[in-house]
Protein backbone atom coordinates (compact mmCIF):
# COMPACT_ATOMS: atom_id res chain seq x y z
CA UNK A 1 0.00 0.00 0.00
CA UNK A 2 3.05 2.52 0.72
CA UNK A 3 5.79 0.75 -1.11
CA UNK A 4 8.00 3.78 -0.09
CA UNK A 5 9.43 4.49 3.62
CA UNK A 6 10.37 7.84 4.24
CA UNK A 7 11.48 8.30 7.63
CA UNK A 8 13.93 6.40 9.19
CA UNK A 9 17.59 6.61 10.81
CA UNK A 10 19.00 3.03 9.14
CA UNK A 11 22.64 4.40 8.55
CA UNK A 12 24.99 3.02 11.20
CA UNK A 13 26.79 4.91 13.71
CA UNK A 14 25.60 8.72 12.77
CA UNK A 15 22.37 9.48 14.85
CA UNK A 16 20.13 7.62 17.45
CA UNK A 17 19.21 5.39 14.93
CA UNK A 18 20.91 1.76 14.05
CA UNK A 19 24.20 1.54 16.01
CA UNK A 20 26.29 -0.67 14.01
CA UNK A 21 25.80 -2.72 9.87
CA UNK A 22 24.53 -5.77 11.23
CA UNK A 23 21.74 -4.14 12.85
CA UNK A 24 20.70 -1.53 9.71
CA UNK A 25 20.64 -4.63 7.38
CA UNK A 26 18.17 -6.65 10.36
CA UNK A 27 15.73 -3.18 10.65
CA UNK A 28 15.79 -3.49 6.55
CA UNK A 29 15.07 -6.79 6.23
CA UNK A 30 12.66 -6.20 8.83
CA UNK A 31 10.66 -3.53 6.66
CA UNK A 32 11.11 -5.38 3.35
CA UNK A 33 9.12 -8.41 5.36
CA UNK A 34 5.97 -5.62 5.88
CA UNK A 35 6.28 -4.56 2.34
CA UNK A 36 8.21 -2.13 1.46
CA UNK A 37 10.15 -1.69 -1.44
CA UNK A 38 12.00 1.57 -1.67
CA UNK A 39 13.93 3.34 1.64
CA UNK A 40 14.24 6.65 1.95
CA UNK A 41 16.19 7.01 5.23
CA UNK A 42 17.08 10.32 7.13
CA UNK A 43 19.35 10.72 9.55
CA UNK A 44 19.06 13.54 11.78
CA UNK A 45 20.51 17.30 11.01
CA UNK A 46 21.24 19.08 13.89
CA UNK A 47 23.83 21.47 15.48
CA UNK A 48 24.01 20.45 19.23
CA UNK A 49 23.41 16.53 18.84
CA UNK A 50 24.39 15.26 15.16
CA UNK A 51 26.29 17.54 13.18
CA UNK A 52 25.75 15.41 9.84
CA UNK A 53 27.07 16.44 6.51
CA UNK A 54 26.28 15.71 3.01
CA UNK A 55 29.36 13.63 2.48
CA UNK A 56 28.74 11.12 5.95
CA UNK A 57 25.22 10.74 4.92
CA UNK A 58 26.30 9.51 1.54
CA UNK A 59 29.39 7.85 2.92
CA UNK A 60 27.03 5.63 5.29
CA UNK A 61 24.49 4.99 2.52
CA UNK A 62 26.84 3.50 0.26
CA UNK A 63 28.05 1.37 2.60
CA UNK A 64 25.00 -0.32 3.56
CA UNK A 65 23.75 -0.24 0.16
CA UNK A 66 26.94 -1.99 -0.40
CA UNK A 67 26.03 -4.93 2.00
CA UNK A 68 22.58 -4.92 0.56
CA UNK A 69 23.38 -5.64 -2.79
CA UNK A 70 26.35 -8.27 -1.76
CA UNK A 71 23.80 -10.13 0.22
CA UNK A 72 21.11 -10.36 -2.53
CA UNK A 73 18.54 -8.04 -0.62
CA UNK A 74 17.02 -6.10 -3.34
CA UNK A 75 15.37 -3.30 -1.39
CA UNK A 76 15.98 -0.42 -2.79
CA UNK A 77 18.12 2.04 -0.17
CA UNK A 78 18.37 6.04 -0.58
CA UNK A 79 19.35 9.06 1.86
CA UNK A 80 17.63 12.41 2.72
CA UNK A 81 17.94 13.45 6.25
CA UNK A 82 15.59 14.94 8.89
CA UNK A 83 16.45 18.97 9.46
CA UNK A 84 15.83 20.19 12.72
CA UNK A 85 15.15 23.97 12.33
CA UNK A 86 17.52 25.44 14.69
CA UNK A 87 19.63 28.41 14.36
CA UNK A 88 21.99 26.40 12.06
CA UNK A 89 19.52 25.39 9.53
CA UNK A 90 18.29 28.89 9.62
CA UNK A 91 22.24 30.36 9.01
CA UNK A 92 22.79 27.00 6.12
CA UNK A 93 18.93 28.32 4.60
CA UNK A 94 20.12 31.92 4.10
CA UNK A 95 23.47 31.08 2.59
CA UNK A 96 21.55 28.90 -0.34
CA UNK A 97 22.92 25.26 1.26
CA UNK A 98 22.85 22.21 -1.11
CA UNK A 99 19.66 20.75 1.19
CA UNK A 100 19.30 16.26 1.10
CA UNK A 101 15.67 16.15 0.10
CA UNK A 102 13.23 13.20 -0.26
CA UNK A 103 12.60 13.96 -3.75
CA UNK A 104 12.85 16.95 -5.95
CA UNK A 105 12.72 19.95 -3.23
CA UNK A 106 10.94 18.20 -0.73
CA UNK A 107 12.64 18.64 2.74
CA UNK A 108 12.00 16.95 5.89
CA UNK A 109 11.83 19.06 8.91
CA UNK A 110 11.11 18.39 12.26
CA UNK A 111 10.88 20.85 15.52
CA UNK A 112 12.01 20.54 19.06
CA UNK A 113 9.53 18.64 21.25
CA UNK A 114 9.91 21.22 23.68
CA UNK A 115 9.13 24.37 22.56
CA UNK A 116 7.58 25.83 19.61
CA UNK A 117 9.80 27.49 16.86
CA UNK A 118 9.43 30.73 17.17
CA UNK A 119 9.34 32.50 13.44
CA UNK A 120 7.82 29.20 12.06
CA UNK A 121 6.09 30.45 9.69
CA UNK A 122 8.82 32.94 8.73
CA UNK A 123 11.27 29.74 7.93
CA UNK A 124 8.61 28.05 6.12
CA UNK A 125 8.18 31.20 4.16
CA UNK A 126 11.80 31.07 3.51
CA UNK A 127 11.98 27.79 2.45
CA UNK A 128 9.13 27.69 -0.17
CA UNK A 129 10.64 30.78 -1.29
CA UNK A 130 13.88 28.77 -2.37
CA UNK A 131 11.75 26.43 -3.98
CA UNK A 132 11.82 24.11 -1.17
CA UNK A 133 8.66 22.15 -0.34
CA UNK A 134 8.62 21.60 3.56
CA UNK A 135 7.40 18.64 5.01
CA UNK A 136 6.98 18.45 8.78
CA UNK A 137 8.12 15.50 10.32
CA UNK A 138 5.51 13.65 13.38
CA UNK A 139 3.47 16.81 13.60
CA UNK A 140 1.34 15.15 16.31
CA UNK A 141 4.17 14.20 18.17
CA UNK A 142 5.11 18.06 19.09
CA UNK A 143 2.25 18.05 22.51
CA UNK A 144 2.06 21.87 22.11
CA UNK A 145 0.41 22.03 19.57
CA UNK A 146 -2.60 20.08 20.99
CA UNK A 147 -3.41 23.41 23.26
CA UNK A 148 -4.03 24.87 19.83
CA UNK A 149 -4.82 23.04 17.77
CA UNK A 150 -5.42 25.85 15.12
CA UNK A 151 -1.75 25.35 14.50
CA UNK A 152 -2.05 22.99 12.30
CA UNK A 153 -4.60 24.70 10.10
CA UNK A 154 -1.78 28.05 9.55
CA UNK A 155 0.83 25.46 9.20
CA UNK A 156 -1.06 24.01 6.65
CA UNK A 157 -2.16 27.87 5.01
CA UNK A 158 1.30 28.34 5.32
CA UNK A 159 1.79 25.27 2.75
CA UNK A 160 3.39 23.04 4.89
CA UNK A 161 3.31 19.04 4.19
CA UNK A 162 2.62 16.78 7.17
CA UNK A 163 4.40 13.47 7.45
CA UNK A 164 2.56 11.11 10.26
CA UNK A 165 4.47 8.27 12.10
CA UNK A 166 2.61 5.05 11.83
CA UNK A 167 3.29 3.86 15.44
CA UNK A 168 1.05 7.00 16.87
CA UNK A 169 -1.87 5.13 16.04
CA UNK A 170 -0.79 2.26 18.33
CA UNK A 171 -0.36 4.77 21.32
CA UNK A 172 3.46 3.84 20.97
CA UNK A 173 4.21 7.25 21.99
CA UNK A 174 1.35 7.56 23.77
CA UNK A 175 -2.25 8.45 24.36
CA UNK A 176 -2.35 12.05 23.58
CA UNK A 177 0.04 11.59 20.04
CA UNK A 178 -2.53 8.94 19.25
CA UNK A 179 -5.46 11.29 19.55
CA UNK A 180 -3.52 14.02 17.67
CA UNK A 181 -2.70 11.52 14.97
CA UNK A 182 -6.31 10.77 14.86
CA UNK A 183 -7.68 14.53 15.00
CA UNK A 184 -5.13 14.93 11.44
CA UNK A 185 -5.95 12.29 10.09
CA UNK A 186 -10.07 13.70 10.25
CA UNK A 187 -9.11 17.10 9.32
CA UNK A 188 -7.41 15.14 6.02
CA UNK A 189 -3.66 16.40 7.33
CA UNK A 190 -1.65 13.76 6.09
CA UNK A 191 0.17 13.29 3.73
CA UNK A 192 2.81 10.80 4.48
CA UNK A 193 3.10 7.66 6.31
CA UNK A 194 6.78 7.20 8.16
CA UNK A 195 8.03 4.24 10.09
CA UNK A 196 10.50 6.59 12.05
CA UNK A 197 12.36 3.63 12.53
CA UNK A 198 15.09 3.25 14.96
CA UNK A 199 15.56 0.25 16.22
CA UNK A 200 14.48 -2.97 16.53
CA UNK A 201 12.17 -1.98 19.43
CA UNK A 202 10.22 0.11 16.73
CA UNK A 203 10.73 -3.08 14.62
CA UNK A 204 8.66 -5.27 16.36
CA UNK A 205 5.63 -2.92 17.14
CA UNK A 206 5.26 -2.42 13.43
CA UNK A 207 5.25 -6.23 13.30
CA UNK A 208 3.11 -6.78 15.84
CA UNK A 209 0.08 -4.01 15.07
CA UNK A 210 -2.88 -4.58 12.86
CA UNK A 211 -3.80 -1.22 13.75
CA UNK A 212 -0.69 0.09 11.25
CA UNK A 213 -2.59 -2.23 8.32
CA UNK A 214 -5.70 -0.49 8.86
CA UNK A 215 -4.53 2.64 8.70
CA UNK A 216 -2.65 2.34 6.05
CA UNK A 217 -4.98 0.71 3.68
CA UNK A 218 -7.39 3.36 5.10
CA UNK A 219 -5.60 6.29 4.34
CA UNK A 220 -4.14 4.76 0.69
CA UNK A 221 -7.67 3.93 -0.49
CA UNK A 222 -8.76 7.73 0.69
CA UNK A 223 -5.92 9.02 -1.61
CA UNK A 224 -4.60 11.32 1.24
CA UNK A 225 -0.64 9.36 0.86
CA UNK A 226 1.63 10.49 -1.21
CA UNK A 227 4.49 7.74 -0.29
CA UNK A 228 4.36 6.05 -3.79
CA UNK A 229 5.49 9.08 -5.81
CA UNK A 230 8.81 9.44 -4.30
Amino acid sequence: MLGCDVHSHLIPGIDDGSPDLDTSLRLIRGLADLGYRKLITTPHINADFFPNTRGVIDQGRNTVAQELKRQGIGTELRAAAEYLLDDQFIRNLAEDADFLTLKDKFILIELSFAVPVINLRQVLFDLQLKGYQPVLAHPERYLYFAVSRGWYDQLRVSGCLFQLNLLSFTGYYGREVRELAQYLVKKRYVDFLGTDLHHERHLQALHSSAIVFRIARQLSEAGLIRNTSL
